[in-house]
Formats: C-alpha cells, sequence, structure tokens
C-alpha cells in the first residue's frame, strides 16, 4: 500500500463470502411452521438476505403486523441457532475468498464486514472458517440501522479510520450496493450470490467479479493499488 493511506475493502457476508441460502431457508421455513404459516417461498428468501432480520420477514410477510414481524424474528434466530449446534447449518466458503483474503492481507488493505446477519451470528461464522483475524472491523445489523442505510459503512470508516474515497464494498446484492452508494464508497457486486448481475449493476455496481482471483484485482483496482 502506497504512502501512510489507509485503504479499506468491506465485505458482506452471507452470499458473498460464504452461501448460506440453505441454512437460512430452512431456519426461516421453522420460522414460520412456528407460527403456524405455510412455509416461505424459498427464491422470496433468498432476495431479502441481506437486509435486517425484522425487515426481511417484514417484506416475507406483508400482511403481518409488527409484533409478529418481530416473533417470526426471534423463532428465526432460535431456529438457526439450533440448526448451528446440530451441525446442519455448514454455510460453506466460496470458493477462493480464503485466498483472496490472504492476498488482500498481503496487500495491506484493512479488511471488515458489513452484514445483515447479528454480531453473534458473524462472529459464529468467522470463527468457524478461522477467519476473524482478517478482520479490524465487523460492523452488523443488530448494532444499528441496517442495509441500505449507509450507517454501517459510516461506523466501519470510523473504527478503521480510513475514508470513504479509500474505501469499497464488496456485495451480492442490491443492499450492499445501494448502501455503498449512499455512502460515497465504491461498489464491486459478485456473480456467485443472490442477486443477478443485471441488477447490480442497476443499482451501482462499478465492477461485477466472477471468481475469487478476479475479486482481488477488482478490489486494488478500485482502491487505485493497480
Amino acid at each position: 500500500m502506497s504512502g501512510d493511506t489507509l485503504k479499506l475493502a468491506l465485505f458482506d457476508c452471507d452470499g458473498t463470502l460464504v452461501d448460506s441460502q440453505h441454512a437460512i431457508v430452512s431456519a426461516m421455513t421453522a420460522a414460520w411452521a412456528g407460527e403456524g404459516l405455510g412455509e416461505p417461498d424459498p427464491v422470496r428468501v433468498r432476495r431479502v438476505v441481506g437486509l435486517s432480520l425484522v425487515e426481511a420477514v417484514a417484506r416475507l410477510l406483508p400482511d403481518g403486523d409488527p409484533v409478529q414481524h418481530v416473533r417470526l424474528a426471534e423463532r428465526y434466530k432460535e431456529a438457526f441457532m439450533r440448526g448451528r449446534l446440530a451441525g446442519r447449518h455448514l454455510e460453506p466458503l466460496f470458493p477462493g475468498l480464503r485466498e483472496a483474503l490472504e492476498a488482500l492481507e498481503r496487500e495491506r488493505v484493512l479488511l471488515g464486514v458489513a452484514t445483515g446477519k447479528s454480531l453473534r451470528g458473524l462472529t459464529a461464522t468467522l470463527a468457524h472458517h478461522d477467519l476473524a483475524r482478517f478482520f479490524v472491523t465487523l460492523q452488523t445489523a443488530d448494532i444499528g440501522p441496517g442495509k441500505p442505510d449507509p450507517a454501517m459503512v459510516r461506523r466501519a470508516l470510523a473504527e478503521s479510520g480510513a475514508e470513504a474515497a479509500d474505501t469499497v464494498m464488496i456485495g451480492d446484492t442490491v443492499f450492499d450496493m445501494e448502501m455503498a452508494r449512499r455512502a460515497g464508497v465504491g461498489a464491486i457486486g459478485v456473480a456467485w450470490g443472490y442477486h443477478e448481475v443485471e441488477e447490480l449493476r442497476a443499482a451501482g455496481a462499478q465492477r461485477i467479479v466472477g471468481d475469487g482471483d478476479g475479486l482481488v484485482a477488482a478490489i486494488l483496482e478500485g482502491l487505485d493499488l493497480r
């Protein structure tokens, strides 16, 4: 990294670092069953990944009231934890992502996470994959406004000391791209997640990458390091 300028790459978690769709759909299905509702549409569930949990539930059940949305969110968290403890929620790391983090670390790029997960859930995921050491800032939706509100990015900037002009957000959903745009940071979309490439571009993605090798190059270019 040239000079003393701090460079920051913020990663989404679900759909960007790890493939958590099966765990999320399973937990949401259990939450719906606990309320005596029919099964939620898995496609619609994947569409709301990245939002804060209560907001995601509200979009899936727009006719429900706020009290029910909160109750469903709690049922989801309980079901997700049961699955994690039982070893059913593997949330595999996407191919090439560990190598990408290692390469960015060698380039002295600061790394962070901005996710719709809870801090407890994110901590467990990072611990499972032995990734925690890479990240200097962890921003989750349970400690402030969720995506696409720019609050998580702004907190990450404050914690890391980086400027918005020296930061990129990497994610797989329009919520990530919208958050990046509203925060004034670079936006990099990944093609292996839960929203379509065309949607990411329309939401403000400046670069789209299709694998871990391409990700490193895109981040370094976005941070003016290449």
